[in-house]
């Protein structure tokens, strides 16, 4: 645990102070960013850390729940106020009530009401906005059960070894997504990983026979969609192909999509199911990753948020880094987890004076907990990046 003089708990406290002082970094008033990092503050900060966290957890819930009003686990989604609350609560204990209320919300029948089981889009299945984060948001700080609504839809949605449920059918003119129509994603935050990471914790709580059936069917279809790149990572297309990989190497290797967040799910996976050589196969893609992770291309974008963040940048490969060295016992993990750790902490600062949004996957607290996290805090909300 770091020191209450550490210079990344210090970063962290002046950053929720600014938040505080309603500096012009605001937040989605439903994401869990600001509870998620005020809570690992708190834990390993001094006194003034654990005023400082107080004070900007009360500011935050008292615009919860005001955001678009989806179910789901991120932008702006209940799950995502749900995980606020119940690590807010760990500083205000009044929370537990109101985190209470809509667990039994988010658990009841209603909430999947409008989930489709063919031509389905990402609120259908998926981790941001579907009951894959549901399930896992509901996870996060608890050992509880998972959601039997949300556990039978997704098992339901891997009824067949190619996965045609999870074949979208919603984007054939999308701007931006037409090109995932008719093909099933395979990433971390829209596709089967995050699916895969949602049965997993599942599994890890009930044992379900149905629910490892469809694991490994799950798992099966996504081990198969992997190549390697001419930079030698085996990694995974955007979605399933229909024709032969594609050539060079995509730069794009981070928590949503690539390497890190696939094979990750992959792992935790065969390591819930005990199956060895899929979790030896697992953890061999991620070690050419980490072998081969090159930041001058591995990391681009424009601001901190594609750089830095937890979605696309530093602090999501970090993230799972530090999950493979501590659950897999990677030297190759440790190696580069130890690497992201000094980078991220040397750039932050800067980032830090530069407006970034204030949200948990792509903004500045999700990168501050994911820094404090691999130098030794609580790691109860993981879950909401499929990690534990």
């Amino acid at each position: 645990m770091d020191s209450p003089h550490d210079p990344v708990v210090e970063l962290s406290v002046t950053y929720l102070e600014k938040w505080t002082a309603r500096s012009p970094w605001t937040a989605t008033p439903c994401d869990p960013g600001i509870p998620v990092l005020a809570r690992l503050v708190a834990e390993t900060g001094g006194p003034g850390a654990v005023t400082a966290a107080g004070r900007a957890v009360a500011l935050w819930a008292r615009t919860a729940g005001r955001g678009p009003g989806h179910p789901g686990l991120y932008d702006g989604g209940l799950a995502g106020t749900l995980v606020g609350l119940r690590l807010g609560a760990r500083l205000h204990p009044v929370l537990h009530r109101a985190a209470d209320r809509l667990r039994d919300h988010l658990t009841g029948d209603t909430v999947a009401t409008g989930w489709r089981t063919r031509d389905v889009g990402f609120p259908d299945y998926d981790l941001i906005t579907g009951p894959a984060g549901i399930l896992l948001a509901l996870c996060a700080g608890t050992d509880s059960p998972p959601p039997v609504t949300a556990t039978r839809h997704l098992t339901a949605l891997c009824d067949h070894d190619d996965l045609p449920r999870l074949r979208t059918g919603q984007y054939e003119h999308h701007p931006h997504l037409s090109w995932t129509h008719g093909r099933v994603n395979t990433g971390m935050g829209h596709g089967v990983a995050g699916v895969v990471t949602a049965l997993t914790a599942a599994l890890r709580r009930t044992g379900d026979p149905g629910t490892a059936e469809a694991l490994r069917r799950a798992t099966g279809w996504l081990a198969a969609r992997s190549h390697v790149d001419e930079r030698g990572l085996r990694t995974w297309p955007g979605a399933g192909l229909d024709g032969p990989p594609p050539k060079g190497a995509d730069p794009r290797q981070a928590w949503c999509y690539g390497t890190p967040g696939v094979a990750w799910a992959l792992w935790d996976a065969a390591d819930a199911l005990g199956d060895r050589a899929a979790a030896d196969r697992a953890l061999g893609a991620f070690t050419t990753l980490a072998e081969r992770y090159d930041e001058d291309f591995h990391l681009f974008g424009e601001g901190p948020d594609d750089l830095l963040g937890l979605c696309h940048g530093a602090a999501g490969v970090l993230a799972v880094a530090d999950a493979f060295d501590r659950h897999a016992r990677a030297p190759a993990a440790a190696a580069l987890s130890a690497r992201l750790r000094a980078g991220l902490r040397d750039r932050l600062p800067d980032a830090l004076a530069t407006p970034w949004p204030a949200g948990l996957l792509v903004g500045a607290p999700g990168a501050l907990s994911a820094l404090l996290t691999a130098r030794g805090a609580p790691r109860d909300w993981l879950p909401c990046l499929g990690l534990r």
